[in-house]
């Protein structure tokens, strides 16, 4: 038998090289979390992104990407955690990821990359007592799988939050007056309780008064923004902090929350500058009356408002030229189902102009979702207490997050938790 011949062994060496290189590049190499619609568990995804950072590995955020889809490197024990935890995913060769990064990078299109570089430190200023209710931000981390710490008025105080890039305020009353809960439930235990709690500590941090312990904890978060911080609200926080901050050295609670009436002419001294977000707004000392302001819109919307067709509609940003915005507002619903909250919307009138709107009920003139700039640092202030529960009464059961795992609503918050991983962006010019 002769031998082969030598320019057919180099044909064939060359031919088992393409090859190799062929299936090379046909091998998996990126994960793909699609947030679109064909996603099963939209709020665990979330969860993953984050312990993928925790992995040291960069993720990209593909900002209205068919919902607003996560991409990073392919690893066995990536494609795992995905299974685990019940996240859709596609496993993507190189040259598929390389297409749609391309298609996002195109100028013509309303998309963009931003990459994620390092899991955000989260805390939760949050009571240490049980009331009766729950936080949708405490339920939606524990449901993703997101770790937090909890931190209340003596840890603030202690100075421990430029520890943490993130801070959710929890439905607090920063004006002392315990959530303007006196009327309806002074004789319930868990509300003599709770005024005792926050009393004793108050005291026991060198204050008088529940709301002058209150104040100075608005002032170090205020801080906290300024330096750099993300601050993020929900229901009655954001007016209420606003307020007290408005409300420096004045005295606007009457004598059942504090043990002396409050100052007649406050409202004429309130100074707006202070505020992150509101302006011109009236304040309510009226214990008899829930609200603590006009800010809030529960007491003036239409009678025939309910769960059916109170909805709010979530802005279209650029995403090239927007990518704060943009990124906030990342879901697969543009429509989103409306929620009460002892604030359940801002009213529009008194919104500050450098603040965004991100999501509005138009026809109402309400704000449900908002964001801006503090010094160095952002804040997002979102209305409503859970969205995933139309009228979330004192008392009522925890929303179990697995019936929801697609919640709309909930995405929203997750966008904030998210954020601090990218890096600062602006609006450009």
């Amino acid at each position: 038998m002769t031998g082969m011949n030598p320019l057919f062994k180099v044909f064939r060496s060359v031919l088992i090289l393409s090859l190799f290189f062929i299936l090379q590049s046909l091998q998996a190499a990126q994960i793909l979390i699609p947030m679109d619609n064909v996603q099963k568990n939209h709020l665990k995804a979330y969860g993953i992104a984050y312990w993928i950072l925790k992995q040291d590995v960069e993720v990209d955020w593909l900002l209205n990407y068919r919902g607003g889809s996560f991409l990073f490197s392919y690893e066995k024990n990536f494609e795992n955690e995905c299974t685990i935890r019940g996240v859709t995913f596609e496993v993507l060769a190189d040259a598929q990821a390389s297409a749609i990064l391309q298609e996002i990078a195109d100028p013509q299109v309303n998309m963009e990359n931003i990459k994620l570089h390092k899991a955000p430190k989260i805390a939760v200023y949050s009571p240490k007592n049980k009331r009766p209710w729950d936080d949708a931000v405490t339920l939606v981390l524990t449901y993703a799988e997101i770790p937090y710490d909890v931190l209340y008025d003596e840890e603030i105080m202690s100075g421990v939050l430029p520890l943490y890039d993130w801070l959710h305020m929890h439905h607090e009353d920063f004006t002392g007056q315990y959530g303007k809960f006196w009327s309806a439930y002074k004789n319930y235990a868990w509300y003599q309780e709770d005024v005792r709690l926050q009393e004793d500590m108050a005291h026991k941090l060198g204050f008088t008064k529940v709301s002058q312990l209150k104040l100075a904890v608005a002032k170090k978060i205020r801080d906290f923004t300024a330096g750099g911080g993300y601050l993020f609200a929900m229901c009655s926080a954001p007016d209420s902090y606003d307020i007290a901050l408005a409300a420096e050295s004045l005295d606007i609670c009457d004598v059942m929350f504090d043990g002396d009436p409050a100052d007649p002419d406050a409202q004429s001294k309130l100074d707006f500058t202070k505020c992150f977000a509101f302006e011109n707004f009236r304040i309510s000392t009226n214990p008899y009356e829930y609200s603590k302001s006009n800010i809030d819109v529960t007491y003036s919307r239409p009678s025939n408002l309910n769960q059916n067709n109170d909805l709010f509609t979530l802005f279209d940003f650029s995403a090239k030229w927007d990518p704060v915005p943009t990124m906030l507002c990342q879901d697969h619903e543009r429509v989103i189902r409306g929620f009460m909250g002892q604030t359940t919307a801002f009213n529009e009138k008194y919104v500050k102009p450098s603040v965004i709107i991100m999501g509005e009920n138009k026809s109402l003139n309400e704000a449900r979702y908002i964001h801006g700039d503090f010094g160095k640092g952002t804040f997002t202030f979102y209305g409503g207490h859970d969205p995933e529960d139309y009228q979330h009464l004192v008392g009522d059961p925890p929303t179990d997050l697995n019936l929801y795992p697609n919640s709309p609503g909930y995405r929203l918050i997750l966008n904030n938790v998210l954020f601090p991983a990218a890096k600062k962006q602006k609006r450009k010019t």
